[in-house]
């Protein structure tokens, strides 16, 4: 396997991850806000298949056909509109992973791009890069995914057989988070 094949794999467990998120998930619960920034599910699902759209598109040549909802001024691909659907979201997210592997496979890693929203030379990438800056992407708000949905229902990990995951059991998870609250304040008690 070599270097495009290892981070294209890792690319597309961490897109999987993310969309695992809104397994069994309702409309309202894949797009409430949970912080008070506004974060939500579906909010990740789409700004990564926005960016990531973005990245594997125009920054290589290879303009997408559909839009992509990415505008700093609103925030718009960080949420949902009350008339985008959860199903829309996901097609959305699905025909983004289709263009970036369409891209990834038909370039080489050290494939010239330029990234128009990046200053200077700092713009002129690879697709190396690109494929990096998309994985840490990616897992950047998969680990934001994790925690929305536990926040929601309480699920953890990447369902029951996780085995990152120690255990399941819900009275370990009570009798673990009050033995850390103690620690914490034990430590915020010390004067040091």
């Amino acid at each position: 396997m070599d270097h495009k094949e290892q981070l294209h794999g890792y690319l597309k467990v961490r897109r999987a991850d993310l969309l695992g998120k809104l397994d069994g998930l309702g409309e309202y619960d894949a797009r409430r806000p949970l912080v008070p920034t506004g974060t939500n599910l579906i909010g990740l699902v789409k700004h990564v298949a926005s960016t990531q759209l973005g990245y594997f598109t125009d920054v290589f040549g290879r303009p997408a056909d559909r839009p992509i909802a990415w505008d700093m001024t609103t925030d718009a691909d960080m949420w949902a509109t009350a008339d985008e659907s959860l199903a829309e979201i996901i097609d959305f997210h699905h025909y983004s992973n289709e263009q970036t592997d369409a891209t990834i496979e038909a370039l080489d890693i050290d494939a010239p791009g330029r990234v128009p929203w990046w200053p200077g030379e700092r713009g002129n990438v690879t697709l190396h890069q690109i494929l990096v800056h998309m994985t840490v992407e990616t897992s950047r708000h998969a680990g934001h995914a994790d925690i929305l949905r536990e926040l929601i229902d309480g699920s953890v990990g990447n369902g029951p057989n996780d085995p990152n995951i120690s255990t399941t059991d819900a009275a370990h998870w009570v009798q673990m988070h009050d033995k850390i609250e103690r620690a914490a304040r034990e430590a915020a008690g010390r004067v040091v």
